[in-house]
């Protein structure tokens, strides 16, 4: 089974974390006009022609510095200041920024992983303000990767939500008749469907995850549970662990709550119905884009 390959998993820059605490270094590079910096306000950006902004360090307001790293012989940092004025416009969160990152601009693909470390940096920052166990403010250290407690020392660290997603199947793999299931949101436009997910519970694994899920959202058992590729999906916090179940049953008794509809398809099905529009799927920066194009067996037209 080939992992994903999406936009927001593909060439990762490196993230120099034994350079967090020499100060001397981060001041070299930030006094360095080759260093790069995004400015994040809040958890947002503000895109400049259609592209990332990455400005000169002499260029930024005041704010805190978040090294992300090294890329093309130069550090890279975020400069995370308050949330923007509402007023104010042209600031973008992750989900507005996603057509972006698909442009066709060889840049636009290479910012992805940076932005996503920036976001999901800054939107910690943003939630995480106070010690959990005396309640005085944090102070930032390591670049902004870690927050300690100025009175009992005790630090924090960026947390990430572990959720499943998964392409379930039911039939003989590869057959024409072979069944893949998608659901969709009461929320979502008619016609748009994608592939199951949810949160990884404490105590469970993930294979176990994914079994509940598509038992609480669809009524439908799933056995056989395999591992397929992740995807980093930072709004606010997430990592999406992606796999393939094959389904022991077909009988379908959806929840009303997180899903409204879920439908078998086979892919002379899912094949016709994306060539007319009346079925709609993710994009392709997603990882559910990988898992339906995995299992069909090749791209698909159409896109939210």
């Amino acid at each position: 089974m080939t992992a994903p390959h999406t936009l927001l998993t593909v060439d990762a820059h490196d993230r120099a974390s034994v350079r967090r605490r020499d100060e001397a270094w981060l001041e070299q590079q930030w006094a360095d006009p080759a260093t790069r910096v995004l400015v994040v306000a809040g958890a947002q950006v503000r895109p400049r022609g259609g592209r990332i902004d990455w400005v000169r360090p002499d260029e930024t307001p005041d704010g805190l510095r978040v090294l992300l790293g090294e890329r093309d012989d130069r550090a890279w940092f975020a400069l995370v200041t308050d949330r923007p004025d509402p007023d104010e416009p042209g600031w973008a969160g992750l989900r507005d920024l996603l057509p972006l990152l698909a442009g066709d601009a060889p840049e636009s693909r290479a910012d992805a992983p940076l932005l996503l470390h920036a976001l999901g940096i800054a939107e910690w920052l943003a939630v995480t303000r106070f010690c959990p166990r005396d309640g005085t403010p944090l102070e930032p250290r390591a670049a902004g990767h870690e927050l300690t407690c100025p009175r009992c020392g005790r630090t924090q660290f960026p947390r990430t939500d572990a959720a499943v997603i998964m392409l379930v199947t039911h039939g003989e793999p590869g057959a024409d008749d072979e069944l893949c299931l998608l659901g969709r949101q009461r929320v979502w436009p008619r016609g748009r469907f994608s592939t199951l997910a949810g949160f990884y519970e404490p105590g469970e694994s993930l294979e176990d995850a994914v079994r509940r899920e598509v038992a609480e959202e669809t009524g439908v058992e799933v056995g056989e549970v395999s591992y397929f590729g992740n995807q980093p999906w930072p709004m606010p916090a997430s990592l999406m662990v992606g796999f393939v179940g094959r389904a022991t049953s077909t009988r379908i008794e959806v929840d009303e709550v997180e899903i409204e509809e879920a439908r078998w398809f086979t892919r002379a099905q899912m094949l016709e119905e994306t060539r007319t529009g009346t079925l709609v799927l993710p994009g392709g920066v997603s990882i559910s884009r990988s898992l339906v194009e995995h299992w069909y067996g090749g791209p698909l037209p159409g896109q939210w």
